[in-house]
């Protein structure tokens, strides 16, 4: 059922509830913390544009880390504030709290295309909870609310679910903002019915983050490409030696049946033929959960598909990269979820990158829907500057993974029906 948007409302001189997606990476310098990747926040202009425009009194909730019900100064939104007013060349209000009269009195004062950014809704415990008492304390001040974090939406939260359930109630619009709209547009309609061929890229470290994925996209895809450490995991699963890759054994009957169903689906479902690996060296030091921690040495071509005892695959290898950039090529709709190696290593981030330029490529020339999934893809595709040349790049994360396996979200499922 397609969801109201912003351009379904019409929300002049009202009090509108805006969830945004304002987790971004901070660290702190010279006494103070500072923004690293102000992606988030730009990803959510079009709609605050939008609201500003029809002369809406903005009210923008978000959390920011995990303060677990504490007052962490680390995990203000105060400098994301300063930032946002920067960005949107208007003054930003903020309160350090995001209940109560403080909250109400700032909102009283809004006039229309007004904005104030609300301090982390995760000081309160009772945000995570979804406290019905605590969504209501936060509904208090909206009139309509709309949710734009699509990368929360999985969460049923207070700030995410009940608020938008207290809004509903008494009869006020929820509506999509325009990434979310985006958002469930590609990774829903476009998915949906893919035109084809329909080539499926499939990375990152664990099989049981992608299995159910991949038992949905089996029933349309026509090629699975997977690299990656889950790759080690499939190859487990086939009998073949992976050394000191990273693996997990209690998922290889998980990865059986998912390539039993692909075989008899007659999906080709690729894994590296061959590899770059490395040897894991001990430093004698430890990392913050106590574990050791390995330097990788060494790095060479492993020109099969058995990695030798000593080594732990950390790439895919050259003759994967002309395999999968060929049946890239061929492609109509393209899925990428993972990165296929230890792309943050420069030293391991051949392969991922040659796949992001075999995705870019096809999109240019193919006409291909290109639709980048989960943080490390989206981060990779950043940092191989392609971020311009395909067509959608998910906020997701977690979020996305959910939508990909058919699961209802319930920061979608709150919102009011077109």
């Amino acid at each position: 059922m397609a969801k109201l948007t912003v351009h379904d409302l019409n929300t002049r001189g009202q009090r509108v509830f805006v969830r945004v997606d304002y987790n971004v990476p901070m660290e702190e310098k010279d006494g103070r913390m500072v923004i690293n990747d102000e992606t988030r926040i730009r990803e959510t202009l079009p709609t605050l544009e939008a609201l500003i425009g029809q002369g809406a009194r903005l009210i923008l909730a978000a959390h920011l880390g995990r303060p677990k019900g504490q007052r962490e100064a680390s995990m203000s939104l105060r400098p994301v504030a300063a930032r946002l007013a920067d960005l949107v060349g208007r003054p930003v209000a903020f309160v350090d709290d995001c209940i109560g009269e403080k909250v109400e009195k700032t909102v009283g004062a809004l006039k229309d295309g007004d904005v104030l950014l609300l301090e982390n809704v995760r000081y309160y415990n009772e945000e995570e909870a979804n406290d019905p008492t605590f969504a209501t304390k936060l509904a208090k001040v909206a009139d309509v609310y709309v949710n734009d974090a699509f990368g929360a939406a999985h969460r049923a939260h207070a700030s995410t679910e009940g608020v938008a359930r207290v809004i509903a109630a008494r009869g006020g619009k929820c509506a999509a903002g325009l990434l979310m709209e985006r958002e469930l547009k590609f990774l829903g309609d476009e998915l949906e019915n893919p035109a084809h061929p329909f080539v499926v890229i499939l990375g990152g470290a664990k099989v049981s983050d992608k299995i159910l994925v991949i038992d949905r996209l089996l029933e349309k895809a026509d090629a699975i490409l997977v690299g990656g450490g889950m790759t080690y995991t499939f190859r487990l699963a086939l009998g073949l030696p992976i050394g000191k890759s990273i693996q997990e054994p209690d998922k290889i009957d998980v990865a059986k049946a998912a390539l039993e169903k692909a075989n008899a689906r007659k999906v080709p479902f690729h894994l590296a033929s061959d590899n770059i690996v490395a040897t894991p060296v001990n430093t004698g030091k430890l990392n913050k959960k106590g574990k050791p921690i390995f330097e990788l040495q060494n790095p060479r071509h492993n020109n099969s598909d058995r990695i030798p005892e000593t080594e732990e695959g950390v790439d895919i290898g050259p003759n994967t990269i002309k395999t999968f950039s060929a049946i890239i090529a061929t492609a109509k709709t393209i899925l990428w979820n993972g990165p296929m190696g230890l792309f943050e290593d420069p030293r391991f981030a051949a392969g991922t990158f040659a796949i992001g330029r075999a995705v870019a490529e096809a999109t240019r020339v193919n006409s291909a829907k290109s639709i980048i999934g989960g943080g490390d893809s989206v981060k990779a595709i950043h940092n191989a500057g392609l971020a311009d040349q395909v067509t959608f790049m998910s906020t997701g994360g977690g979020a996305s993974l959910e939508f990909l396996e058919g699961k209802i979200l319930p920061g979608v499922a709150a919102l009011s029906d077109k």
